[in-house]
């Protein structure tokens, strides 16, 4: 049996990295049966994937159908939810938030890495060019990690 069957990205509103990186894991070949999804730590009302993260997914034949950010709420995660943090902030607030979440970890800390995914929120289509280019990387990473556990977990 795995060892996650949920993974939610999550960062500041849901409008830029955790959508890109949920729409770059959904278009990756992996083997899990992994229910993914995306969620914000600060989402006031729903909104539409940021117009310049869509233009990079579509530049990379990714989209994400009918987008419309959420917040993080409690019956998101469970015992067998990976969650996945854009910035360390990210994580110190859900830890602190969701006591009961358990796995929870910057995607850099994840894919053995150090530092936070830059916020191209605000910034040029170049800076959410950087940041995709930067998820799709980390996102592959983990991706095989994944794919790692789950071959352990079934042995």
């Amino acid at each position: 049996m795995a060892k996650y069957n949920k993974l939610i990205f999550v960062c500041t509103g849901n409008t830029c990295r955790s959508p890109m990186a949920e729409a770059i894991f959904k278009n990756l070949d992996q083997e899990s049966d992994i229910k993914v999804s995306s969620r914000g730590i600060v989402v006031l009302f729903g909104e539409p994937i940021n117009p310049k993260a869509e233009i990079v997914l579509k530049k990379h034949d990714l989209e994400l159908v009918n987008h419309i950010s959420k917040r993080l709420k409690d019956t998101d995660i469970d015992e067998n939810t990976l969650v996945l943090t854009m910035t360390e902030a990210h994580k110190r607030k859900i830890l602190q938030g969701y006591p009961h979440a358990k796995d929870v970890y910057t995607i850099k800390e994840y894919a053995g890495e150090d530092g936070d995914v830059i916020d191209p929120y605000g910034g040029s289509l170049v800076e959410y060019e950087d940041c995709y280019f930067e998820l799709a990387r980390l996102v592959k990473k983990t991706v095989y990690k994944l794919n790692e556990e789950n071959e352990k977990e079934s042995l």
